[in-house]
């Protein structure tokens, strides 16, 4: 190195990001301000970071709604960009006094002093799995309180529903001939024209989640997780925008503790006693999980005996919370093995993935039929080699036999 330059000054700086501008400040290792606090607008950050940062920086930002972004926009300028934890700095850097300028500082000296509680960055497919469960959430959550209301008015007017579902397209002559005034019929109109639409981009959504199931890098692990009783294409799908990628998790507990599923624990002098589950973690995870659990204890034999086993000592709603931090510990293992459930049945598991194939289009599966496609599914999980077909409600479900997979997906017998 040429004695005459002098090797980049190493700062650590931290930035409170809000919706239309930023605070940005640094200090170096000794904790002294390199950097002094000062406000810019976000409009104006690419030019000011590609000026300013250099890449011997690293940088803090609290996780909010535009971090993601911000992180993507940051990266290329510095050495590092870390997303922290903002409930757990608040609880590290408790202060009486809080203003932008002192937050930032507080964040830049606790990235000096390497105590920056960080959140994973989740990649870009990541985010917007995640971005799209959440929008079939919203939309779905709208259309209940809507089907909500509508059954109001019928339990306001004594009504008796028609069998079915209501809802549908069959039934909407009913709904224009009940005895209401014309303000009310005006708003059972409205609603019922929502729904239907709704029920539009709910479908839509759904088809994208089957598009989405069949490419990488989600389609691996779909096949693993669709094996589990309870699980079917949208609950993969959800646990799977939670987890990202399970080898980030090097043990099932520390995925249980990320799931908020693992109890309390108070461990001091001579006490010691577990309390309720933390709930520290992706919410959606935890309730897809319990939703799950109620599903499986009613199609498989092993999930309803542990059921019945813990329900001897504990509430039925205990018991499922239980039983869906077991669940996500198995999902742990498959995920990261690779391997069938211990408890699989082969005939549940042909039948789910031939569910699985029904909601796909022929593209979507790769060409193949659906005969073709669950045989092609349980050869990845190694289940059912002797399986020709499945029965449900009276029907007979053909399997298509290995070879004639292996004619079309030869990649099978390489792996094998």
């Amino acid at each position: 190195m040429n004695p005459s330059i002098s090797p980049p000054i190493e700062r650590y700086v931290g930035i409170d990001l809000h919706k239309h501008y930023l605070v940005v400040g640094g200090v170096n290792a000794k904790q002294e301000v390199v950097l002094p606090p000062r406000r810019i607008e976000l409009g104006d950050w690419p030019k000011w970071a590609k000026a300013h940062l250099t890449k011997s920086d690293t940088v803090v930002v609290e996780a909010t709604t535009n971090a993601w972004d911000f992180y993507d926009q940051t990266s290329p300028f510095v050495q590092r960009v870390l997303v922290a934890n903002a409930a757990k700095i608040a609880l590290i850097a408790k202060t009486r006094v809080k203003t932008d300028k002192i937050d930032v500082m507080v964040l830049a000296r606790l990235l000096a002093a390497g105590l920056i509680p960080e959140v994973w960055v989740p990649p870009m497919e990541v985010r917007e799995l995640r971005s799209l469960i959440a929008h079939r959430r919203r939309v779905v959550g709208t259309r209940t309180s809507l089907k909500n209301r509508l059954h109001s008015v019928l339990h306001r007017h004594h009504l008796v529903l028609p069998s079915g579902d209501p809802f549908s397209d069959i039934h909407r002559g009913w709904w224009d001939t009940l005895p209401v005034s014309p303000t009310e019929r005006l708003h059972l109109k409205h609603d019922l024209a929502t729904v239907a639409q709704l029920d539009t981009q709910v479908a839509e959504i759904e088809d994208e989640l089957g598009r989405l199931s069949c490419v990488a890098p989600w389609a691996a692990p779909v096949t693993y997780l669709i094996q589990l009783p309870g699980i079917a294409l949208i609950t993969a799908m959800t646990v799977l925008s939670a987890i990202g990628d399970v080898t980030r998790f090097p043990h099932a507990k520390q995925l249980v503790g990320y799931s908020g599923l693992g109890a309390g624990v108070h461990d001091s002098g001579q006490t010691h006693h577990t309390g309720h589950i933390t709930k520290e973690g992706r919410k959606e995870l935890r309730t897809v999980l319990v939703e799950a659990l109620w599903r499986a204890v009613e199609c498989s034999d092993y999930w309803r005996v542990e059921f019945e086993r813990l329900t001897r000592r504990m509430p039925p709603t205990k018991a499922i919370v239980a039983l869906a931090r077991k669940m996500l510990v198995v999902i742990w293992h498959v995920l990261s093995e690779q391997a069938a459930d211990t408890h699989a049945d082969a005939d549940l598991v042909a039948f789910k993935f031939m569910m699985w194939s029904w909601k796909l289009t022929n593209e979507q599966r790769g060409g193949m039929t659906t005969r073709q496609f669950v045989r092609y599914q349980l050869m990845h999980v190694k289940l059912g080699d002797q399986l020709t077909h499945v029965v449900r409600g009276g029907a007979r479900h053909l399997i298509a036999p290995a070879e004639e997979v292996l004619a079309l997906k030869p990649d099978l017998a390489t792996a094998a």
